[in-house]
């Protein structure tokens, strides 16, 4: 009972102490100015140059703009054109949709296998580390130059090896069925960045799991199946995250390569944004276009986490310890 008052008192006297404080004075410490000079320049950069143009596009997409003359308010009738009367969006949605199936899972593949084979502790590894790395950091256009003559049809690398084998390789970049392919296949290409990530978390499972399983008699497959990717769901989860939010973002491949050709094949949503906004000079209509888009990302994300519970598995949580 004595402790009960005792505590209760200390209590009472702690919202004392808070009421009679001087709350705001406190805001402005020598510590917290620090803090805030610190924060600053980002929080003024993220206002001005983020949030505020996120904010003012939403306005624009209620208006039609030509960059040059007034906005004139035209309400929902940018949003009402694009669903009912643009072809090109429901073509474009679904080329994007296209892409975004077969990159994202291939990358995830391609990038867990590199990551397993790189996780491997061998003399001289991390220089077979840098070189898959390098794709991912190589600037997108010159990645574009470099797979324009791989596919080229006559002198490319790609149709000369196909030669050799006795297969007559396609016009890839300008051939209605294989322009999407070749832009999928040099997506994969580049999924040095996702290894990396995965060869992060390969690193970060225990050893003991491992030894555990092999004293149970696991086997190679065994231990991979049951114990690496459990492991490993959480970076799994992040990259596919990651993944398909840049996939929606696609642009400079098909800018430089194809130019959202041929026929449309290859025009992605972002691209036929860059052509309503800078090319014809509707900024009302390419504003709707980027909020719809924004949708469609938040929705996909917003998805995932919601059937993460189901397959990611956080040992911290498991363990009672939390998540951070």
């Amino acid at each position: 009972m004595s402790e009960t008052l005792s505590t209760q008192a200390a209590l009472a006297l702690v919202r004392r102490q808070r009421k009679t404080r001087p709350f705001p004075l406190s805001l402005f410490t020598r510590r917290n100015l620090t803090g805030y000079a610190f924060v600053g320049p980002w929080v003024f950069g993220f206002l001005v140059f983020t949030l505020l143009p996120f904010l003012a596009s939403f306005g624009l997409s209620l208006t039609r703009w030509d960059l040059v003359n007034p906005p004139i308010f035209v309400g929902a009738g940018n949003y009402s054109k694009m669903f009912l009367e643009d072809r090109l969006f429901r073509i474009t949605l679904w080329n994007t949709l296209y892409y975004s199936t077969f990159s994202v899972p291939g990358i995830q593949i391609l990038a867990l296998l590199l990551a397993l084979v790189l996780n491997q502790k061998l003399k001289g590894i991390a220089v077979y580390r840098t070189l898959f790395y390098l794709p991912a950091i190589t600037p997108g256009v010159a990645n574009a130059f470099l797979w324009m003559q791989l596919f080229n049809p006559r002198i490319g690398m790609i149709n000369n090896l196909l030669a050799k084998i006795g297969i007559a390789g396609p016009n890839w970049l300008y051939d209605m069925t294989w322009s999407m392919p070749a832009l999928i296949i040099m997506s994969v290409w580049g999924c040095g960045g996702a290894m990396i990530i995965y060869l992060a978390g390969l690193q970060g499972v225990p050893t003991h799991l491992y030894e555990a399983a092999e004293v149970d008699g696991a086997t190679v497959w065994d231990k991979f199946w049951n114990v690496t990717i459990p492991m490993i769901t959480p970076t799994m989860f992040f990259n596919l995250v990651m993944g398909i939010i840049g996939s929606f973002q696609v642009f400079t491949s098909a800018f430089i390569m194809t130019g959202g050709g041929p026929a449309y094949r290859t025009l992605f949503y972002t691209l036929y944004l860059f052509y309503q906004a800078f090319y014809d000079f509707r900024t009302g209509y390419a504003s709707a276009l980027a909020w719809v888009l924004f949708l469609i990302v938040l929705v996909l994300t917003l998805t995932q986490l919601a059937l993460s519970r189901r397959w990611v598995y956080y040992e911290a949580a498991a363990s009672g310890r939390g998540v951070l």
